[in-house]
Formats: structure tokens, sequence, C-alpha cells
């Protein structure tokens, strides 16, 4: 999740989600060491690292709804977003491209 500057920097923020898929992906390949050294790296760059909120779970279920093709983790991402007037997100998934309120941005366009 991020927003740019108009001096070409980024303004970004990821949730406690981004951490938690990072320790599952990356214990469930038996790198369990490395997913917690990696998410201890994402929390000290994010230190307004935000949280999953009690609010964004009920808009998951809301966006879950309105976008059957969406994944339950995406909605979480995007609920987190719009919950905190995020507009954009740097991600490869294009599922995100069809919630209103929320831009996708390809990583190949930050840089």
């Amino acid at each position: 999740m991020l927003l740019k500057g108009a001096d070409g920097s980024l303004d970004a923020s990821v949730n406690s989600e981004v951490l938690q898929e990072i320790l599952y992906v990356l214990a469930r390949r038996g790198r369990r060491a490395d997913g917690a050294l990696l998410a201890q790296n994402v929390a000290a760059l994010f230190p307004d690292l935000l949280p999953v909120t009690r609010a964004d779970m009920l808009e998951t279920c809301a966006l879950l709804d309105r976008h059957p093709g969406l994944s339950v983790r995406d909605a979480v991402h995007a609920a987190t977003m719009l919950r905190n007037g995020i507009a954009r997100i740097v991600s490869v998934d294009r599922a995100f491209e069809g919630i209103p309120g929320i831009q996708r941005l390809a990583p190949s366009a930050v840089g």
C-alpha cells in the first residue's frame, strides 16, 4: 500500500497481514528463520504498521460478497486500505483493479 510523493519519494505502508504472509509462506517452504528475519526487516522499514481491525474484517466480508473472484488475503489488504484512506497498491494481482477506490500499480511501474 503506498502513496507517491510529488518529489518521487514513496510514502508506503503495510498491514500486519503482510508480515503474517511472509512468515506463513517461508515457514511452509522450510525457511522459518528466513521468514522471521524478513518479517522483522519489513517491520523495521514500516514503523507505522497498520493493524487489521475488527472493522477491517467486517469490510473484508463485504468485499468478498461484492467481488467473488477476490481472494481472502487480498480482501483483507483491500479492506485495510479503504478504511485507512489508502488508494494505491503495488501488486502483481490484477484482482485489485476491480475494487472501486483502489488503483493497482504493477511493481515495474514503481521505482
